[in-house]
């Protein structure tokens, strides 16, 4: 079946994808899907595929897990010794945005590729807590710790923002796909279900955090300024919906305290934004990787 390339975009959905790539990166090229070999570790009909594959609930869901993981004193002093978070913070989250697709959606070598990349990084990052205790990023149980925060941020703004009614058997499914990621890092005893995640973040707890320079990188994190004056409305909306999805516990400890009528101004305004998201990114990640796959599985066997 030949490669089909998706018509021209309108100037409505151009200027959307425009502001998307600014945001997050990538380029919509499909160059790399056709020089793909496989469907990569999980395939077209995995749950993580579909929980991926929706940008606004990401969006809300990757903000929610940076609030989350730097909570833990292990993560934040990674970030806080280690990288330029107060001018360089969307560009964090531009790499991983680029990791997670390249992961969900490369074939096996692409998706390895970037795990080895992470992997050299992490080798790199260590140092010592403010109390003299060491850390190192590429200490399992700080991995596992990683994981879990952004898996289960990411899982519940799919739930709230695409498909409530995902079955448990999927969202079980898909704390065992990403599993496969977090322990190719490095994490041990990943938790692979929602009993599991909720009892490993119910002990974790008590390790965790909240301090000045807790509140620094949360600063830096919800004070970025938008690509455009166009943008503003989302990310307001995103950054207010992603304090809104946190465990109660962790907002509490942020000292985040939405009104009702912020929340429910927060959760309309990323209903909204998924809406023209979904419309205007026909050549999203998931999108061409579908199609790979879809050439992937009619091409004759050799």
């Amino acid at each position: 079946m030949p490669f089909v390339q998706p018509p021209p975009p309108s100037p409505l959905r151009h200027a959307v994808v425009l502001q998307v790539r600014r945001l997050v990166g990538g380029t919509g090229d499909d160059t790399v899907e056709r020089n793909r070999q496989d469907t990569g570790f999980f395939g077209p009909e995995s749950a993580c595929w579909k929980v991926h594959g929706d940008l606004a609930g990401m969006m809300v869901g990757g903000v929610a897990a940076l609030l989350l993981q730097m909570l833990h004193p292990g993560a934040l002093a990674g970030v806080w010794d280690h990288s330029n978070f107060r001018q360089d913070m969307t560009g964090r989250l531009k790499r991983t945005a680029r990791f997670i697709a390249g992961t969900t959606y490369g074939d096996r070598a692409e998706a390895q590729g970037f795990i080895d990349r992470v992997r050299a990084i992490h080798a790199r990052v260590a140092g010592t807590l403010p109390d003299g205790t060491p850390y190192a990023a590429d200490d399992p149980a700080l991995l596992t710790w990683v994981h879990v925060a952004e898996v289960s941020s990411f899982l519940a703004a799919y739930l709230r923002y695409v498909d409530p009614a995902f079955p448990a058997e999927a969202q079980d499914r898909y704390f065992r796909e990403t599993a496969e990621i977090a322990r190719r890092l490095g994490a041990v005893d990943v938790p692979q279900s929602r009993a599991e995640v909720a009892a490993y973040l119910e002990a974790v707890r008590p390790q965790l955090r909240y301090d000045e320079r807790t509140r620094e990188v949360s600063r830096a994190l919800l004070s970025q300024k938008p690509a455009s004056p166009a943008a503003a409305p989302a990310m307001a909306a995103t950054f207010a919906a992603a304090k809104d999805l946190l465990p109660a516990w962790a907002a509490e400890m942020h000292g985040f305290r939405l009104s009702p009528p912020r929340r429910l101004a927060a959760r309309a305004g990323v209903q909204g934004l998924g809406q023209l998201l979904r419309w205007a990114l026909v050549n999203s990640a998931e999108a061409r990787a579908r199609r790979r796959a879809a050439e992937l599985t009619a091409a004759p066997a050799r």
